[in-house]
């Protein structure tokens, strides 16, 4: 089965090493990378299966540069919501691609964790449940697959949970304990769980491995970059200076914005969001505390 990973970094190359337990999966980036399999992004996008490890901040750029559709099928693993359009990415890749060939990865798995092959469950979402099965036969044992057809819910759960690990990042940072950050990430799954419900999400879908076990992953732990970002935030820090020292990027600190714009624009309450955005904005932490609490 002609299988390549788009994007190689962290999460791509992470993949590409799941996928190439079983099979001779393909990898490709923009630069040249020294890994096995590495190929020409021409050649990559021959494949009939594609797996996209872009971010959710340049994907539509890179399609409209590069893509040209052929019946491939598609597999979008980035999390994130376009901070300039507000676009969720199941919008973007449409475009390009008809819904019965796109699927979407979900659920809790650091890229680290992957590379050690050490067990997660993951979610396949399409509306195209014989293309999920498809995709599923790629992923080794060390990683469960359960499928779903609601491709917007594992869409917010994936971008929205970036948003909440920097507020849990912030809470930690803060050393404000642990019934504070309990509380946060409680009240910050009823906060994602009413934004989806706006856009027509299904309610078991942020209960599950794409809401709640993400989430409480992702805002729980020093190897998640939305997570160490908070941290960063609750010294005080510049945004900018915490991205350099990064390194990497960091979905929320976009996804943040994406968030509140369309909150403001449909009317969405969403609290917790916004107050990170305040305070990537430059807002001091603990105000932002004192408000919540109000």
């Amino acid at each position: 089965m002609d299988l390549a990973v788009i994007g190689a970094g962290k999460w791509g190359s992470a993949l590409h090493f799941a996928f190439s337990k079983n099979f001779t999966c393909k990898i490709t980036s923009r630069t040249q990378r020294d890994i096995d399999n590495f190929v020409s992004t021409k050649e990559a996008l021959g494949c009939e299966y594609l797996v996209f490890a872009i971010s959710a901040q340049v994907v539509g750029t890179w399609l409209k540069e590069n893509f040209i559709y052929n019946s491939q099928k598609i597999l979008v693993v980035a999390k994130g919501i376009e901070q300039e359009s507000g676009k969720f990415l199941n919008e973007i890749f449409s475009y390009y691609i008809p819904e019965e060939n796109l699927a979407f990865l979900s659920g809790p798995s650091f890229a680290s964790e992957v590379l050690k092959s050490l067990p997660t469950a993951v979610v396949i979402n399409s509306k195209n449940e014989k293309l999920s099965l498809e995709f599923s036969k790629f992923f080794p044992n060390f990683m469960k697959t359960y499928m779903s057809s609601d491709v917007i819910g594992a869409e917010i759960c994936g971008a929205y949970k970036n948003v909440l690990a920097i507020a849990s990042g912030i809470c930690t940072g803060l050393e404000l304990g642990n019934n504070a950050r309990a509380s946060l990430m409680a009240r910050g799954l009823v906060e994602m769980s009413r934004f989806g419900n706006y856009f027509g999400a299904q309610e078991d879908t942020f209960l599950g491995l794409s809401g709640a076990g993400d989430l409480f992953l992702t805002a729980s732990s020093e190897l998640s970059r939305n997570f160490r970002v908070g941290l960063g935030l609750a010294q005080e820090k510049n945004i900018s200076d915490i991205l350099d020292e990064l390194g990497e990027v960091a979905e929320g600190v976009f996804t943040t914005d994406a968030i509140l714009m369309l909150s403001e624009k449909k009317g969405i309450y969403t609290p917790i969001a916004s107050e990170v955005q305040k305070i990537l904005q430059g807002k001091n932490p603990k105000e932002s505390l004192r408000d919540l609490l109000k």
